[in-house]
């Protein structure tokens, strides 16, 4: 069975690598990538500037999420992997200029102490009255889908959306608590509230469940995220050096699919090929375009799912020009607070081996659903806003030795309301053409272990079908 993988980021690269592994093992597969760009990795890119490794895209993934750490086992870089510095993880909030420290107690924007709760500059005494009350929240059926937004304002007030979700969630999703589903984002917060009702309740029940599993077993936390002590781009290299050069297609773009008696057809400026199935890894919009002809409901499904663009902004300094900086990982900032910035972390901070002991990095995040046309800036003018931000922040005042600005248009899908069952009837359709499969961060999780858990479910599908011989007419 020949096989065409469009998109070579992650998840394409990810099915790409376990189609390899199927052929080795007697799959009757071949496999050919195509990418539109001249660069494997999509927006997972590492830089090498100076004796620093500066981050383009993701700098980590979440340990708990086994796939990542699968493939990285599997590549034999398991060895280079690293976590993060949880011990000296701290995070701030900007509340009205001042950053005031996110407490160990609050378990994803959920209080789990009273008297803390009652103690912090955070929040106001309305919004700590509202989370006291909250213990007393009834639970709730399952119903119709809502935002994030919706359901942590019900529980706990419109500041802890503000101040918390918004802050938290616009850097996994690049997007507001007001168009996220909750049950697609917070799938947990959904089934605790139908359990306990009270957010807090069920937080708490949570952790005495784990502290006992931890003390009777004598597990060792796990660091919150890993990564690679050459960075994100090594991920990458490694896969692709375990595939087969002459399968990949770079600043190869596909103008079109059509499908053909038993497969398809795929024009590129290189000419028609033909092949027996094909993995969508591309953003869900070009696979809506280009599956218009061939399924209309698939598409239209396919097309609904927004993205938003963002920029990383990565500044170098001598370690002693951050005298002034608070201890920790960075700071998150709510939009209330009127700045550009969206985030900022103290790389050098969250994980070794990102820069020597003299030197510090500095990475700040922009864009997001709601400042989309940050994207129009140049790159000076973008420098300067971060350079003014982090001055009236953070203090740092001196001139940093390197600056590199990172753009990535429409790059992170959007979980908006519907997107489980808009994900669901394309699951449908996809069952009636066997030999087409979608991978991909809108598809069924964000994040780099999600991205490669799709890659590899769409190569064993691919596979399956090579070895019982169902190569099907779309």
């Amino acid at each position: 069975m020949r096989i065409a993988i469009i998109g070579g980021g992650i998840s394409g690269l990810s099915a790409a690598y376990y189609l390899e592994q199927e052929r080795a093992a007697g799959a009757p597969v071949e496999y050919s990538l195509f990418e539109s760009a001249d660069r494997l990795g999509g927006v997972m890119f590492s830089d090498k500037i100076g004796d620093c490794v500066v981050e383009g895209g993701p700098d980590s993934f979440l340990t708990e999420k086994p796939w990542a750490n699968q493939l990285c086992a599997e590549l034999g870089i398991a060895g280079d992997l690293i976590g993060s510095n949880d011990s000296q993880r701290i995070t701030y909030i900007l509340v009205k200029g001042r950053l005031i420290p996110m407490p160990d107690w609050l378990m994803f924007m959920v209080p789990t102490k009273l008297i803390p709760t009652a103690l912090t500059r955070l929040f106001s005494w309305s919004t700590k009255f509202k989370m006291l009350g909250e213990l007393l929240h009834p639970p709730r059926p399952v119903g119709k889908d809502e935002t994030v937004a919706q359901m942590v304002e019900r529980h706990f007030g419109s500041e802890v959306v503000d101040r918390l979700a918004d802050p938290l969630l616009s850097g996994v999703y690049g997007g507001d608590a007001a168009s996220l589903s909750v049950r697609a984002v917070l799938p947990k917060f959904v089934e605790m509230e139908e359990n306990y009702g009270s957010l807090c309740k069920a937080m708490l029940a949570g952790r005495r469940k784990m502290a006992a599993i931890t003390k009777a077993k004598g597990y060792k936390p796990k660091p919150l995220f890993s990564s690679l002590k050459g960075g994100m781009q090594q991920m990458i290299d490694a896969v692709v050096a375990r595939l087969n050069p002459q399968s990949l297609r770079l600043s190869t773009e596909v103008s079109k699919l059509a499908p053909m008696a038993g497969g398809w057809e795929l024009i590129t400026p290189r000419g028609t090929e033909q092949f027996d199935a094909v993995i969508f890894a591309t953003p869900a919009r070009i696979a809506s375009t280009m599956l218009a002809n061939v399924d209309a409901e698939l598409s239209e499904d396919l097309g609904k799912v927004e993205y938003s663009s963002s920029i990383t902004v990565t500044l170098g300094y001598q370690r002693d020009d951050l005298k002034s900086c608070l201890p920790g990982f960075g700071f998150l900032i709510p939009r209330s607070e009127g700045t550009r910035m969206l985030a900022t972390t103290f790389v050098h901070t969250k994980f070794p081996f990102r820069a020597p002991d003299n030197k510090a990095l500095v990475r700040c995040f922009l864009g997001g659903a709601n400042d989309q046309g940050v994207l129009k800036l140049t790159d000076e003018e973008i420098i300067a806003v971060v350079r003014q931000e982090l001055k009236q922040i953070t203090g740092i005042t001196a001139d940093p030795w390197f600056v590199k600005v990172y753009r990535w248009d429409r790059s992170m899908a959007q979980y908006t309301p519907g997107h489980l069952e808009r994900i669901e009837r394309i699951g449908e359709i996809l069952k009636e053409i066997p030999n087409l499969s979608i991978a991909g961060n809108f598809y069924k999780g964000i994040g780099v272990p999600d991205c490669i858990r799709t890659g590899k479910e769409a190569a064993q599908h691919m596979a399956t079908l090579a070895r019982e011989g169902q190569a099907v007419k779309p």
